[in-house]
């Protein structure tokens, strides 16, 4: 059941994806967001600009301008305070009331790692004394003691991944569980749907999350089996009418051609009696030809006609083949011409010999009856890349491109159809694609090289 795996898989991997891709989009969002709620987002740095861009002019310091209106933008204040005396020397307008104008050390200290009455502070060093910057209240919140064990510094992405780890597990953990219930309602629907297809009886639980899914697999599966069991008996119908036909044919056929053929030899007769006796012994046996060619193509068609496979050499085969219609003695018009390579000495096959002798028969048969003012038909046997082929060729009338596709893509007489009122042809060539098909071949009807018509066989080699 390699299905219901790859959907776990599957569920797995669009969960990491969706991990993976919320933490990217989280932390984007996040710095996207600090960034926009932090427009003055370097206040050391600012302070540090104040105390560089504040200027000495006799007694009193002044500001640069630029600097002033940074100030102002972000509602900031700021001081100096002197080295020497500790006091406010200078001021900028927004200066809160409640902020002091005289410092100690230990005010130093608190102010720079804290506030001054609420607001936050930042200091930034200058020749003669400090800068202090002041935000409003609700501005920025200061770490007040930035002091951590080095051991937690140094452990600390070890720390994190081992957090991540765990939390990744979790969510796991809690997606395998929430999903099991659907897991397990998944596993036999896959089942069901697989043996479907192989034309089996499906009968499925109809509870859980999936039932009405299983509902219509079961209906399903009650449907085709009951079509298949139809399906069926017609066959085995059609088969038992075509085999009693068949027999029920052969005895009064027999006896017409046993008739015809006194009346044939019969030198009392005339001339003209004589020949239509001959038309008649010949036409009888085209039927008795036709009925077992019929009979035949019934029991490949069904699986009736058993299959005898044994190791042959296919070259011997063909050749015996080849043989026995030049020993026929058939009109001079039909030459049939032997064309393997001399120096393929061997193919070996599994195949019924007397069906594969058939089937070859039916081909150089078929050259002969379509070609009614002669021809050369080729026979030759091709051994390549694992594969025996034996083509059977001739350079008479041929067949159009049309009756090509035809002759390989359309049913002949076991298959019915709606153009019931069209006769059909080609019994011949079905049977010898039932007998290749028959012995896991293939069958390619094509035009010949010669300008006629030619039909490939090819069988699988046995090593």
């Amino acid at each position: 059941m390699k299905s219901v795996p790859k959907l776990i898989r599957r569920f797995v991997g669009i969960m990491l994806l969706s991990s993976v891709l919320l933490i990217i989009l989280n932390l984007a969002l996040l710095v996207i967001y600090t960034l926009n709620q932090a427009p003055n987002s370097s206040p050391w740095m600012t302070a540090q600009k104040v105390a560089d861009n504040l200027l000495q002019d006799g007694n009193e310091y002044v500001l640069t301008e630029d600097t002033e209106i940074e100030l102002q933008n972000t509602n900031a204040w700021a001081i100096f305070i002197d080295n020497a005396t500790m006091n406010v020397v200078w001021q900028t307008d927004t200066l809160p009331e409640t902020v002091p104008m005289s410092y100690t050390v230990s005010d130093i200290a608190s102010l720079t790692r804290g506030y001054i009455d609420g607001y936050p502070t930042f200091t930034g060093e200058a020749e003669n004394g400090l800068v202090v910057l002041g935000y409003p209240k609700d501005s920025f919140w200061k770490h007040m003691w930035p002091s951590w064990d080095y051991n937690v510094i140094a452990n600390l992405p070890k720390t994190v991944l081992s957090v991540l780890a765990i939390n990744i597990a979790l969510i796991f953990i809690i997606y395998v569980i929430a999903n099991s219930k659907l897991l397990k309602s998944v596993k036999p629907i896959v089942s069901g749907i697989q043996a479907l297809s192989a034309n089996e009886e499906v009968h499925l639980r109809e509870k859980g999350l999936l039932s009405e899914l299983a509902v219509n697999i079961n209906k399903t599966s009650d449907i085709l089996q009951t079509q298949s069991r139809q399906l069926r008996k017609k066959e085995t119908a059609r088969a038992n009418w075509i085999a009693g036909v068949s027999h029920d044919i052969r005895t009064p056929l027999s006896m017409v051609m046993g008739y015809a053929g006194q009346l044939e030899n019969d030198l009392q007769l005339s001339e003209d009696t004589r020949k239509k006796a001959t038309v008649i012994v010949r036409q009888s046996k085209r039927m008795r030809n036709l009925i077992n060619d019929l009979n035949l193509a019934s029991k490949l068609e069904y699986n009736m006609q058993p299959i005898n496979s044994e190791r042959q050499n296919l070259i011997a085969v063909i050749r015996q083949v080849v043989v026995d219609f030049i020993n026929m003695n058939i009109d001079e018009t039909y030459t049939i011409e032997w064309e393997t390579d001399e120096t393929l000495t061997a193919c070996p096959v599994c195949i019924d010999k007397d069906l594969i002798k058939r089937a070859v028969s039916n081909l150089i048969q078929n050259s002969i009856n379509h070609n009614e003012q002669g021809c050369h038909i080729f026979v030759r046997v091709i051994s390549e890349d694992k594969v025996c082929t034996v083509v059977v060729a001739d350079d008479g009338i041929g067949a159009t491109d049309e009756q090509m596709e035809k002759l390989n893509n359309t049913p002949h007489y076991m298959v019915c159809d709606e153009k019931t009122t069209e006769q059909r042809h080609g019994l011949g060539l079905l049977i010898v694609k039932q007998i290749i098909f028959a012995h896991n071949g293939k069958m390619l009807i094509q035009h010949s090289e010669y300008g006629g018509f030619e039909v490939d066989l090819s069988l699988p080699m046995t090593m």
